[in-house]
């Protein structure tokens, strides 16, 4: 199975799967394409009057990403922010890809139900439950695994090779809130008192995971 195969039939298979359930609400019109530019507050965007059909594509999923990050991992997003025409439609996707000993650290979707397509490669991945249960397995080429909405999930590549999924959402903007850099890169910073008692640890710990996130000069 070819790589545009493989994204053909994981869309579809994804598409199928969310639009029975979606987390946004119901679109009022035929389309709202987001003004991404107009400074109206609402749950969404503001719709924009002059649509064409760019509105509604993106080419950025097509070819892997240049992975050169700390974690081994990059996501391509294809949301609303990329794909305007995406507004009040409820559904979205993301490509993921990681090298060998690549990691998408444990997070949530606050917004979302994600669901993963395995483009190539291999795979652990997993989520835990509210009552800290670990819910995981490993995944191949072909193969699907849904990390529900809410909940802590991560992927990690043991593999020895490259590896890449296309993930689909139902929110046109999931949200992605990474636990790591939640507690140890907020600003303000996150007061190193609760830390040090959450996670039974001293300050010289606390400070040293700070350092690591703190941007590069």
């Amino acid at each position: 199975m070819g790589t545009v195969d493989k994204l053909l039939f994981g869309f579809m298979v994804m598409s199928v799967l969310l639009t029975k359930v979606y987390a946004d609400p119901d679109l009022l019109q035929d389309i709202c394409v987001a003004d991404l530019t107009s400074g109206v507050k609402l749950n969404g965007y503001a719709c924009k009057e002059n649509t064409t059909a760019d509105d509604f594509f993106f080419a950025g999923l097509a070819k892997p990403g240049n992975v050169n990050t700390t974690t081994g991992s990059l996501v391509t997003a294809a949301n609303v922010q990329k794909i305007p025409g995406l507004n009040t439609l409820g559904v979205s996707l993301s490509r993921i890809d990681y090298v060998p000993g690549g990691l998408n650290p444990p997070h949530t979707h606050p917004r979302a139900t994600e669901i993963v397509f395995v483009l190539n490669g291999e795979l652990d991945v997993g989520f835990i439950t509210t009552t800290n249960a670990l819910i995981s397995k490993t995944i191949k080429e072909g193969e699907i695994f849904v990390f529900p909405k809410g909940l802590v999930h991560f992927q990690k590549n043991n593999g020895k090779e490259k590896a890449s999924v296309i993930a689909a959402f139902n929110s046109q903007l999931p949200g992605t809130q990474s636990i790591a850099a939640a507690l140890f890169a907020a600003a303000p910073e996150v007061p190193n008192d609760v830390l040090t008692k959450a996670f039974q640890v001293g300050t010289k710990e606390v400070e040293k995971i700070k350092s690591r996130f703190s941007p590069k000069s």
